[in-house]
């Protein structure tokens, strides 16, 4: 840690003291309920061959929406047919 920085919460200037801070203290301590929660959004990247992609950008811009939801719609729409056809 920077000598000349202190830590937020601990107010200390060291790793050492950092850490025996922490060894006494729990962060549920400085927890404050009526600041907002955090919202993540978990994404993958998965590769697609040029062309399918090209014609995937096509077909969204023919649609008005994001290359995105065009891929997550048919998708979806891909895993209901499966669920019905294994119902079935």
């Amino acid at each position: 840690m920077d000598a000349n920085k202190l830590s937020s919460i601990s107010q200390v200037d060291s790793d050492e003291k950092m850490g025996e801070f922490w060894d006494t203290h729990d962060f549920t301590d400085f927890d404050d309920p009526s600041a907002p929660d955090v919202n993540f959004e978990v994404s993958c990247a998965v590769p697609i061959e040029v062309e399918l992609l090209a014609a995937l950008e096509r077909q969204a811009h023919k649609r008005g929406i994001q290359v995105e939801t065009l891929v997550n719609l048919w998708l979806q729409q891909k895993l209901d047919e499966q669920k019905e056809k294994a119902a079935a």
